[in-house]
């Protein structure tokens, strides 16, 4: 059996001077604005998950309204839904990634993000992808006010 999910969310800028993307902190003149740390990456990549799984999104789960949630790490909500997925009998297959912004410049960080989800999602290097685009200078994230993400992943039954 296999399971597909896509997620897709986006965050603003505020005052700051580091954001979060995959869990890996990039030193930056703004930060995102969010309940939690606002990782509009790992937002995306948990919201395809619970796609895949039909429980809903993130917002569910883990409220903006739950004063618990307030500055959490967002690695809490991939692994918990990583842990629902296993209950089912199902794994990781593989991710893509993308993260849409003009500033700051992804590429330069590509690697570490990958690396770092490998670690986080017990997943080879080879089977995530993360890419960077830009809207050409169109809409919010054209005119650097926030940073938009799309996931789709891929999940297997295990044994």
């Amino acid at each position: 059996m296999f399971r597909i999910g896509t997620g897709f969310d986006v965050h603003a800028f505020e005052p700051g001077n580091k954001i979060y993307l995959c869990g890996v902190e990039i030193p930056f003149d703004k930060s995102l604005a969010g309940h939690s740390d606002a990782d509009v990456a790992l937002h995306a990549l948990t919201d395809a998950i619970l796609g895949a799984l039909a429980l809903g999104d993130i917002g569910l789960h883990f409220p903006d309204t739950d004063k618990k949630w307030k500055k959490a790490d967002s690695v809490i909500f991939l692994n918990w839904s990583i842990t629902q997925a296993k209950k089912r009998k199902l794994k990781l297959s593989n991710i893509d990634l993308t993260i849409i912004c003009e500033k700051p410049k992804i590429n330069s960080y590509r690697e570490k993000l990958i690396l770092n989800l490998s670690k986080i999602c017990s997943l080879e290097h080879d089977r995530i992808n993360v890419k960077a685009t830009t809207t050409e200078r169109l809409g919010f994230t054209g005119r650097e006010e926030g940073i938009a993400s799309l996931c789709s992943i891929l999940l297997h039954e295990t044994n």
